[in-house]
């Protein structure tokens, strides 16, 4: 594999990548933080360039010294090929199967090269998934447009004129002493680690609240390093009141107009969510969202 760390050069990949959304969106969301700043440090790899069969995300190898953490240790895969990956995966230079890790992707025939290599590796594999939600505008990106480099954060969060049947409500970008509240309520938080990346999220990505009189936010979003939205909630007291659709349609404006791309995934067993973003104007894609989690054989925890 091929490590690309030119600008030039990513960001023709990035155009490139353009034209197989949905089933590279994981990835085309995870090379539009690398080409705004890398707040996470990751790098790209690609088996071939300029013409390229495959594409993994992964965190540059300092940032990956814990072995047990998931919410660093996540690879994010397109494969034009995927059903020929499974050579690449076993190649622990570009996969370390001796951590507790994730496979990304929006491809569900990646799932038999991840466990045949995983299985060479002595490596249990949960398998998991939901439906990928989209906008229209996703699918009639033009990746030439007005793609620059540089940090999101250098617009800031544009001052948006909120207005609310109830006025003691407020738009705001969530702030990082918000951390707790968020990983509390998190379902895949609710542990160190979870907290630890909570708090880079909210320092270094797009996020959304709605604040309530108290000035603590009753509905909330973020954003995750490969641009999909998540991690969305709304306190008990405040749900089937428009609150969430209240901040989430604002943060969608702030996205569009600063030509952030996004998408989200929900299980679909979660009918509420269902319902609630469909009624923000997703629909469904025509793939769906898969995550493969892998356990070495000493690292399982169960």
């Amino acid at each position: 594999m091929i490590l690309l760390n030119n600008s030039q050069k990513l960001l023709a990949l990035y155009k490139s990548l353009a034209r197989s959304i949905p089933e590279s969106l994981k990835v085309y969301g995870s090379v539009y933080h690398i080409n705004h700043g890398n707040p996470f440090n990751l790098e790209v790899l690609v088996d071939s360039w300029p013409e390229y069969q495959m594409v993994i995300i992964r965190p540059q190898k300092w940032e990956m010294t814990d072995d047990m953490d998931l919410y660093t240790n996540v690879y994010r895969i397109f494969s034009k090929e995927p059903q020929k990956s499974q050579e690449v995966l076993k190649n622990c230079e570009i996969i370390n199967w001796k951590q507790i890790l994730q496979i990304q992707g929006f491809q569900e025939s990646l799932g038999e090269g991840i466990r045949v290599a995983a299985f060479s590796k002595s490596v249990k594999v949960e398998h998991s998934r939901a439906i990928l939600f989209i906008t229209e505008d996703i699918l009639n990106l033009n990746a030439s447009n007005k793609s620059k480099f540089g940090s999101w954060a250098e617009t800031g969060h544009p001052g948006v004129e909120f207005e609310s049947k109830t006025p003691n409500f407020k738009y705001a970008q969530l702030d990082v002493s918000f951390s707790g509240l968020v990983n509390d309520k998190w379902r895949r938080g609710k542990n160190e680690r979870s907290l630890h990346y909570i708090k880079r999220c909210i320092e270094a990505l797009p996020t959304a609240c709605l604040l309530g009189p108290e000035g603590v936010p009753v509905s909330w979003v973020t954003m995750d390093p490969s641009c999909e939205i998540g991690m969305a909630y709304s306190m008990e007291r405040y749900r089937k009141r428009g609150k969430m659709r209240q901040a989430m349609v604002q943060f969608m404006k702030y996205l569009r107009q600063n030509n952030i791309p996004f998408y989200l995934s929900v299980l679909e067993f979660n009918e509420d969510s269902l319902r609630s973003v469909r009624h923000n104007g997703f629909f469904e894609a025509a793939c769906e969202w898969h995550q493969w989690t892998c356990y070495p054989q000493n690292l399982v925890p169960f």
